[in-house]
């Protein structure tokens, strides 16, 4: 008899211990999460960020057949990265609240349901369930601690999305300017040479190489901002970038000027800055494509009328237009599949020789 009770005290014994490290896991898998999605400088994926941002995709995208028009579906998907934001800290508190409601009962009273209310007052610091042992004050603390430190990540989270969003928005708007609305290559080049003269297209490939910089620092480290819309249906920072892309790859292999390294630099920040952002969505692209004009979505007929339009506003373009073919495919392989990829992840509006090829622009 005394051996049958020891050996179902040692059982219950470590039951509690499982139950008691469950939660202790759980709690830190929480913290780190948190850590990589607002602390850590760089991308960080993980399970429980990935699987929240899929879940409120899920429902928008069963959502939005139901919206005719895409000014309507973009206003729906404006919602998703915010939504998603608030989603991930309940998943958050949640997550905290039974990982303590485990340590809770691992360490008190057998009961479920006291154990889940003791760690709902901790998280919530509503203090209408009050601590009955010293393990259980030291648990309450840690708890409240941790769930003011979510919520506070968050909040000190968002003035960082909105500046680097609204450093990414000027530029953006200014486009509109210089290549039309949606923005197109062959317009901008053909604007600048009515206006400012092809010379003066070394100062927007400066600038667009800093734009690049950017965006490839806060995409990856503030991963929600790819789905931050712009305030405008029509515009996207991702047809934006393809438009800046295709005018430097344009400019340098048919436009008769002398060769301008800024617009080189600008093409391979441009690359590399959406190469990066695929990397962390986990999309697979060729780095070191072999074929170039077999392997990009612009066909040769596309880029013919293309130099037709620029030859007709007055625009010098090379005499070897094969090797100028050539010479635009072996730029626009590098960004074309990451390109696609990231207009239909953002549902991008459309924009020729970007969003226009993608499934949703298909559809």
């Amino acid at each position: 008899m005394e051996r049958n009770k020891g050996r179902q005290l040692a059982e219950v014994t470590a039951i509690h211990v499982i139950v008691f490290l469950a939660g202790l896991a759980l709690t830190g898998t929480v913290v780190l999460s948190a850590i990589k999605t607002f602390v850590l400088p760089r991308s960080g994926r993980n399970w429980i960020t990935h699987g929240v941002f899929i879940a409120v995709r899920a429902v928008i995208d069963r959502l939005l057949p139901l919206r005719r028009s895409y000014k309507s579906r973009d206003a729906l998907m404006a919602y998703y990265a915010p939504v998603g934001l608030l989603a991930l800290l309940m998943a958050w508190l949640l997550m905290i609240c039974v990982a303590f409601g485990a340590m809770f009962w691992a360490t008190g009273p057998d009961n479920i349901y006291y154990a889940l209310r003791e760690s709902g007052s901790s998280l919530t610091t509503l203090g209408f369930e009050g601590p009955r042992t010293p393990i259980h004050t030291a648990l309450t603390l840690a708890e409240a601690a941790i769930g003011l430190m979510l919520v506070a990540l968050l909040v000190s989270y968002l003035p960082s999305i909105y500046t680097a969003f609204q450093r990414r928005e000027e530029q953006v708007k200014l486009l509109e300017v210089r290549a039309g609305s949606p923005p197109s290559a062959v317009e901008m080049i053909t604007r600048y040479h009515r206006i400012h003269g092809l010379e003066q297209l070394g100062e927007q490939w400066d600038k667009w190489e800093q734009w690049f910089v950017n965006i490839d620092e806060s995409h990856t480290s503030l991963a929600s901002l790819v789905f931050f819309r712009s305030p405008r249906p029509e515009h996207s920072w991702v047809t934006a970038a393809g438009a800046i892309l295709d005018a430097a790859a344009l400019t340098r292999s048919v436009v008769d000027t002398p060769p301008n390294a800024a617009a080189d630099l600008c093409i391979r920040a441009g690359f590399l800055a959406l190469r990066h952002i695929a990397d962390f969505f986990a999309f697979e692209y060729h780095a070191d494509p072999h074929h170039p004009a077999q392997q990009i979505s612009v066909t040769r007929e596309e880029f013919d009328d293309a130099c037709r339009r620029l030859e007709a506003e007055g625009v010098p373009l090379q005499a070897d237009r094969e090797q100028a073919w050539r010479d635009f495919a072996g730029w626009r392989v590098n960004y074309d599949e990451v390109l696609l990829a990231l207009c239909r992840l953002t549902m991008a509006p459309y924009a020729p020789w970007s969003s226009d090829r993608s499934e949703i622009g298909r559809r």
